[in-house]
C-alpha cells in the first residue's frame, strides 16, 4: 500500500473518489450533520459508506470534517461500535 493518504469529505462519493486516486489509503466520509439526526439515521449513513468501500484495505472510517458541538456522544459511540463490529478482521 502506498503511503499517500487522502481525506474525502461527505460531498464526494467515497467509491468514486477511491477509483480516481487509485491504490492509496482513503479516510472519510460521514457527514458530521448526519450524527445530529440520531442513531438510526447515523447508522444508515455509516452502513452506506461501509458498503461502498467494501472492506478495502487502507480505508479509515471517520467524519468528513469535525464533530459538531451539539452532537450527542451516544450517537458517536453507536457509530464507532457499529464500524468496529462491521470491519473486524
Amino acid at each position: 500500500m502506498n503511503s499517500m493518504f487522502f481525506g474525502i469529505d461527505w460531498r464526494v462519493n467515497i467509491g468514486v473518489a477511491w477509483r480516481q486516486v487509485g491504490k492509496k489509503s482513503v479516510q472519510g466520509n460521514l457527514d458530521p450533520s448526519t450524527l445530529l439526526g440520531g442513531q438510526e439515521i447515523a447508522l444508515k449513513a455509516t452502513r452506506s459508506i461501509l458498503l461502498e468501500v467494501s472492506n478495502k484495505p487502507g480505508h479509515v472510517f471517520n467524519l468528513g470534517h469535525g464533530v459538531l458541538p451539539q452532537t450527542d456522544p451516544a450517537v458517536v459511540k453507536a457509530v464507532v461500535d457499529f464500524v468496529h463490529t462491521q470491519t473486524e478482521r
